[in-house]
This record gives structure tokens, C-alpha cells and sequence, in this order.
């Protein structure tokens, strides 16, 4: 397919921010970076050097000061020096919509699939800036004996599956990696974010990722923002990729954490502070002297679960922690050129905050979160007491710790630790406990430092170093779907059946070493500061705290080599048109100019409806690559309204109930448009862009809700769909599940300008009500094109 001028003027000029040294001599004297030795991007990119990114934002941050003076924060200086159009560009908090210039893109297996698919329908040759693709989400977890891997269950037993059954979509992606000059991380490799921590994230950078918690990245003082699939396209093909301008709350954190807190208890406690719809249109960025007493491992884990709180992502200034890492993993030049810079890589004195929030670490008790939510928090001396006032099962069923959240070397000695003591005296952990590397090279350091005979000795049992029950990757064939119980893990997320697809297991987080000591009790009412458990010659113990080394003393052992650089252009690529897990992408219709008239309600939603619950991961994760196919999940776990049920909707055109894609399809065949209705934060949780890609395929035109998280509100856009918000939200109750509902004002669609909808009840009764509409400029040309990729083929046209 060739390319037409306009996308390869894109192409051409994302490239040169990429590569070259865009600045004059004179500036270059004045620089911070001057004499200063040459650091790659990474160890695969030895042709691109840290220090050209440094020039570029030390080139537009002058600028910026220029235009705004006054003190930035952190988070400003690291979007404000990746503006596009630094010199022309409207720059307000919570108002602008900024055009930016990321360095890199990163993308997980699952959400590759449909981010390459329409990567390869732009037609252009290789990716403008360095991206990735990692296999990590489609490794099914086992803990119990499988009749599909003879008899084995476990990390080897899982990869060995998942590499037979998933071949096509593993071959389809390295294959259209290496021909797209886009790094391959094979199965087996380990989970994106820690991969990504390991080598790609340097602080100053901007990298976008295929799933919500890249923001782990903001460990080394990136900002790492989770994106849909069409977001990666857009910066992958070349174009400026748009962000909102953020807010920043400011985290004053003070002191030191001792006994058995740790870094997981900061995000845990700032969850239960902010919510999971807090961190909204914000990035969440941490100061203070406390800081400096956190790993930088431990901000990963911190900027990880921010994601839990809607964060835009979260930050944390270069220290010398971050430099201890940078030099750990083989990225000395990295760390230099990076304390050269310093002086943009934290806060201005006086730099002011949206929101201001302190937290002591001598006073910060061990947290634990959940169920079903990861903002209701616990401090771990309450805990007990809300499990016997809310009912919640206190036999623990499951501990499992790791998942990109922790699973650094820190996390795996400090749970080793409270293992060992448990051996000493002749316990064993109670319940099937669960250890997932995070990458090779952690499952190598911890197998070569015994930590994995500890683990096993216990009990443990080590999965592929893969996301797995984190995601739902889980075939728990111990308890019965339905059967009330509760697990624990240092994972980020719990929504209902988040983890095994079971509704009524009770998943609480907390940190890796309080998981071990929960597996090792077996009972969730045991608090391990005051609480003795007895050993094996009848004497009661009681745990001392955790401990751990930081980096390991011994370096880090990198394992096997997973890693598959790109060739451009000598590959073919191709998709077998009958294959049940790809499809190559047809495009959506363009707006047809007219105003929506009796749109039908297709579900009336109530309450939380995450991601999880509009296109369900789990056994789902293996038709990412196949929209029709995957779209058969579509809402599948929304609650209606109308009868309280999950997937069962009442079809208007025959009075039958169905399952809600059926019905949607139905719609779509009678040439009937249709409309979701929902709650709070709808859209809250993953990246997944396949949530606004199913309602778009099988016929939907508007999503009007209270309000959106943020991520989902952008992939909607992105794909052509209307997303819309009650002005006034008591006019959700106005709206019934049978009613027909009109969309005016599009005619005149304009940004920031309300729209009307006209709702028609079944005995002709009728209604009016104002709907918001955050749409700017460009993103309207998504809508009239019929998606943003549309609009990308017709201005290469």
C-alpha cells in the first residue's frame, strides 16, 4: 500500500524529532548537556541517544517559561517540554488540549493485536518513533493439575500452552513487528511494565503504552500514560498525540516506612484518600523528603497502581535511587546524563498544586484494599474488625503475589523473608500461594539467590513470568463459580471476578510480604505485628518484619535472551481470512449529517461498569485480534437495570429477552441505532480500547452516562462513537430501558457546546434534557470521518 504526502510529511517530521539534533550550536553551548557523554535510548536502540531528547525539551521548556512565567511542577516540565508547538500552543490545566510528541510506544500482546491491525491500514512502511510489542497477557495461569498440559500446571507447563495454542497470534506479531521496525518481546519475556522498567523508561521521558498501568514507568520518572490501541497508531504513524492539559495533585510524603509497611501502603492509603475516580484528569506527582527513602522499584509500584485512581499517570523526581537502577540494569550513561539534567527532572521551588495531599511514612500503618474495589482501604489493626462487620469470608482461600505491581527483587526478598521465618519453624503456607516474576530477568536473579527454593519449600507454586491471574489469566479449577471466598494479592485491580471469573470471590490487595503472611496464617483476621502463629513443635512464633535488599548484591542475572529486533520490510505479513482469532479491519461508516432519531436503549447500566464488565478479559483475551468475534462479550457483565440481571436485555423488535450482543446485533441488522445508558466513571480500568471498538462494530452511536473515565472516554472518540454526559445527572433516572432517545445538535456539533436529547417513552409520552460534550476540533473530524482512523486515511488522501 503506499503512502500519500500528507502522512509521510507526518512520518517524516516525527521522525526527525526522533533522530537528529534539532538545535543550534549556540543553544547547545548553554545547555546542561554540554560535554556530557552520549546515552542510547536503550540497549536495542543504540542509534538514538537520551541526550537529543533532553536538548529537545530543554529547547521547549524555555519556551514555555517564557510564555507562562512561573514556577512548573514536575509533571508540567516533563508534558510542557514534548508540546508539538511549544511557541503556539494554548496551555491551561484541565483546559487545553495539548498535541505532543512522545518518545516511544509500548504495546501488551493482547491490545497489539488491534493497534498493528490498524497500524498496517495507514499504509505507512515503519513506525516514526521506537515501539514494542510484549507477550504477556495471553499466558493462562494454572495452580492446580490440567488435563490439557498432561496432568502439569504451573509456569513451565503455562508457557509450553500458550506458546502451542496462541501460535498464530504470536507468529502474526512478531512477523508484523519485525517488518514494522517494531521491537518483539517473545512469551516468556515477562510483563510489559517491568520490561519497560528494565529498559526503556528514563526520567524526563514520555512514552504511551496499550494498558492502563504503563504509568509504572513513573518509577524512573517517566511520564508513562496508558492509552487506547488507536492513541499508538496515531503516534506510530507519525501524528501528534493529543492528552488533555492535566492537573497535578501534589503527594507531600514525609518520614520513612518501617516494620512491615512499604511502598505498596503509599498508593493503597492515597486510593482510599482520592477514590477511584480522584485522580482524574490528573497526574499524580510525589515530592517531599520521604521520597528519597522509597526504591525506586517502589515508586514503580506506586505510579503502577495509580492507574486504580484514574490518574492521567503519576510522577516521581530523579534521586539517587532512580540512578541506582539506571546503573543496576545496565544503563550507567543513562543515570549520568539524567543527574546532568537534573534541574528538570523535579519540581520548581514554589511550584503550585490542584490538589495537596501529605502523608507521614512513620505514621503510615500497612493497608490493605478491597473487596471488589481498590479504594476501600483498611489500615491492617482495622482489618479484621470490617471483615466480621461486612460479613467477609476470613478463611482465606488464595495469596498470590507478584504481577507487574510488585515484582521487583525488593518485593520477592522481603516476601522470601517472612517465608524463611515460617520454615524455621516447621509452617507451611495454608493456601495455594502464587509467585509471578515479573520479567526473566527477575525469575533469573531470584532462582540463581535461592529465592524460588524458598518459595517453593513453602508451598508456593511459580507461574510463567507473565501477567495471568492479575488479568483474569487464571484457570482456578479449586473453587466453584459462584462459591463465596476470599483471596489476597499484591496485584493493582479486584473488581468482581477480575481475577478467575468467579463474581463472589473477595479479592483484597495489600503488599507481597503481608500476602505471604496472610497464605501462611490461611486466615485474614491474622494480623501479623501483634498475632502468633504456632510451629511445628507446638511453640508459638510471631513474624518479625520483613526485610529485603534493594538491587541485588550479586547484579542481576539477565536468563534467556527474549528479546527479537526488527527487520522493516523483509517479513510478509499475513492474516488467513478464515482465522477465528484475526481479522484485518473493515472501516466504519462516516457520519451521515443528520441528527441520531429514535435510537433504541440497548442497556441500561447500573452501577459500576468497568471495563472488565463492557468486554471481559479472561478466556476473551484470545479474540483481541478478531473484533467480531470478541464483540459476542460486548456489556456481557453490565448490570440492567431494568431487571437487575447480567447479559439479558429485552429485544424491542420481537418483546424477547436476549443476551445483550445478540440483541445489539439485531438492531444492527434491522438498520435500528442504538444507545448505552450508565452510571459513575463509566469505563473505569483498563486501556482496552475493544470496549469502544464492539459497541461502534455492532451498531451503537452514543454512550451517555453520569461521567466517563478518562481513557474510555478518548477510545470512544477515537472509533466514532458519541460519548455523552448528563448535564444534569438526576436525568439519568429520566431515561427508561424501553425509551427511544434523539440526539440533537449535531448539525451544528461544536466544542464545548451541549447537545439535546429528546427520549420518546413507549406510551408516547415525551421528555427533553441537556447532555455534555467534551469534544474539541479534531476530535469532531473523528466523528463526521466515522473514527480517527478514518480521518487519517482521508487527510493522507
Amino acid at each position: 500500500m503506499h503512502c500519500h504526502r500528507a502522512a509521510r510529511q507526518a512520518f517524516a517530521k516525527a521522525r526527525r524529532y526522533a533522530l537528529r539534533d534539532r538545535f543550534h550550536e549556540g543553544w547547545r553551548s548553554a545547555s546542561v548537556l554540554a560535554g556530557v557523554e552520549k546515552a542510547p535510548l536503550s540497549r536495542m536502540e543504540t542509534d538514538q541517544y537520551i541526550n537529543d531528547r533532553y536538548a529537545a525539551i530543554e529547547e521547549r521548556l524555555a519556551v514555555v517559561r517564557k510564555r507562562l512565567n512561573r514556577p512548573l511542577t514536575l509533571a508540567e516540565k516533563n508534558v510542557y517540554g514534548h508540546l508539538d508547538d511549544p511557541e503556539h500552543q494554548d496551555i491551561q490545566r484541565g483546559i487545553s488540549y495539548l498535541r505532543l510528541r512522545p518518545d516511544r510506544v509500548a504495546m501488551q500482546d493482547a491490545t497489539a493485536q488491534m493497534a498493528v491491525l490498524q497500524f498496517i491500514s495507514s499504509g505507512l512502511p515503519t513506525t516514526a518513533v521506537p515501539s514494542t510489542i510484549h507477550c504477556d497477557h495471553l499466558i493462562e495461569g494454572t495452580t492446580a493439575p490440567q488435563d490439557d498440559r498432561h496432568g502439569q500446571f504451573g509456569g513451565v507447563a503455562d508457557l509450553e500452552h500458550a506458546v502451542r495454542t496462541n501460535k498464530e497470534v504470536y507468529d502474526f506479531l512478531s512477523s508484523a513487528g519485525s517488518n514494522f521496525g517494531i521491537g518483539f518481546w517473545k512469551p516468556g519475556s515477562g510483563i510489559i511494565h517491568q520490561i519497560v522498567l528494565e529498559n526503556y523508561a528514563f526520567p524526563g521521558g514520555m512514552m504511551i503504552g496499550t494498558d492502563s498501568h504503563t504509568p509504572n514507568a513513573g518509577g524512573l520518572g517517566m511520564c508513562a500514560v496508558g492509552v487506547g490501541g488507536a492513541d499508538a497508531v496515531d503516534v506510530m504513524a507519525g501524528l501528534p498525540w493529543e492528552l488533555k492539559a492535566p492537573k497535578v495533585i501534589g503527594v507531600k510524603l514525609t518520614g520513612k516506612l518501617s516494620k512491615w509497611s512499604s511502598p505498596k501502603d503509599i498508593i493503597c492509603k492515597v486510593a482510599g484518600i482520592l477514590t477511584v475516580k480522584g485522580g482524574t484528569g490528573a497526574i499524580v506527582e510525589y515530592f517531599g523528603p520521604g521520597v528519597d527513602n522509597v526504591s525506586c522499584t517502589g515508586m514503580g509500584t506506586i505510579c503502577n497502581m495509580g492507574a486504580e485512581i484514574g490518574a492521567t499517570t503519576s510522577m516521581f523526581p530523579f534521586n539517587k535511587r532512580m540512578y541506582d537502577y539506571l546503573v543496576a540494569t545496565g544503563r550507567e550513561p543513562a543515570a549520568k546524563v539524567a543527574d546532568a539534567f537534573r534541574e528538570h527532572l523535579r519540581a520548581d521551588e514554589g511550584a503550585e498544586y490542584d490538589q495537596l495531599i501529605e502523608i507521614d511514612l512513620n505514621e503510615l500503618q500497612p493497608q490493605i484494599n478491597g473487596p471488589f474495589t481498590p479504594d476501600l482501604a483498611h489500615a491492617l489493626p482495622e482489618f479484621a474488625e470490617a471483615l466480621r462487620t461486612n460479613k467477609w469470608p476470613a478463611e482465606l482461600k488464595a495469596g498470590l503475589i507478584g504481577s507487574c505491581t510488585n515484582s521487583s527483587y525488593e518485593d520477592m526478598q522481603r516476601a522470601a523473608s517472612v517465608a524463611r521465618q515460617a520454615l524455621a519453624a516447621g509452617i507451611k503456607a495454608k493456601v495455594p500461594f502464587t509467585i509471578t516474576p515479573g520479567s526473566e530477568q527477575i525469575r533469573a536473579t531470584i532462582a540463581r539467590d535461592g529465592l524460588i527454593d524458598v518459595f517453593q519449600k513453602v508451598g508456593g507454586t511459580v507461574l510463567a513470568n507473565a501477567c495471568g491471574p492479575c488479568i483474569g489469566q487464571w484457570k482456578r479449577t479449586e473453587i466453584a463459580k459462584g462459591e463465596a471466598n476470599s483471596i489476597i494479592t499484591s496485584y493493582n485491580r479486584n473488581f468482581a471476578a477480575r481475577n478467575d471469573g468467579n463474581p463472589a470471590t473477595h479479592a483484597f490487595v495489600t503488599s507481597p510480604e503481608l500476602v505471604t503472611a496472610f497464605a501462611i496464617a490461611g486466615d485474614l483476621t491474622f494480623n501479623p505485628e501483634e498475632d502468633t502463629l504456632v510451629g511445628a513443635d507446638g511453640k508459638e512464633i510471631r513474624l518479625e518484619p520483613p526485610h529485603g535488599d534493594e538491587l541485588p548484591p550479586k547484579g542481576f542475572d539477565a536468563g534467556v535472551e527474549t528479546y527479537q529486533a526488527p527487520s522493516p520490510g523483509q517479513v510478509n505479513v499475513a492474516v488467513d481470512p478464515n482465522s477465528k482469532r484475526l481479522q484485518l479491519l473493515q472501516p466504519f461508516s462516516a457520519w451521515d449529517g443528520k441528527d441520531i432519531e429514535d435510537a433504541l436503549v440497548l442497556i441500561k447500566a447500573k452501577g459500576k461498569c468497568t471495563t472488565d464488565h463492557i468486554s471481559m478479559a479472561g478466556p476473551w483475551l484470545k479474540y483481541r485480534g478478531h473484533l467480531d468475534n470478541i464483540s459476542n462479550n460486548m456489556l456481557i457483565g453490565a448490570l440492567n437495570a431494568e431487571n437487575g440481571e447480567v447479559n439479558s436485555v429485552k429485544n424491542q423488535l420481537t418483546g424477547e429477552y436476549g443476551a445483550v450482543p445478540a440483541v445489539a446485533r439485531a438492531y444492527k441488522a434491522a438498520g435500528k441505532p442504538w444507545i448505552v445508558v450508565g452510571d459513575e466513571n463509566y469505563g473505569e480500568g483498563s486501556s482496552r480500547e475493544h470496549a469502544a471498538l464492539e459497541p461502534r462494530h455492532l451498531g451503537g452511536v452514543a454512550v451517555l452516562v453520569k461521567s466517563f473515565a478518562r481513557i474510555h472516554e478518548t477510545n470512544l472518540k477515537k472509533q466514532g462513537m458519541l460519548p455523552l454526559t448528563f448535564a444534569d445527572s438526576a436525568d439519568y433516572n429520566k431515561v427508561g430501558p424501553f425509551d427511544k432517545l434523539s440526539i440533537h445538535g449535531l448539525t451544528s456539533f461544536a466544542p464545548g457546546k451541549p447537545l439535546t436529547v429528546a427520549g420518546k417513552r413507549p406510551d408516547g409520552t415525551t421528555y427533553e434534557f441537556t447532555v455534555n460534550q467534551t469534544f474539541n476540533d479534531n476530535q469532531i473530524l473523528w466523528f463526521k470521518a466515522g473514527s480517527a482512523l478514518n480521518a487519517m486515511g482521508a487527510a493522507k488522501k
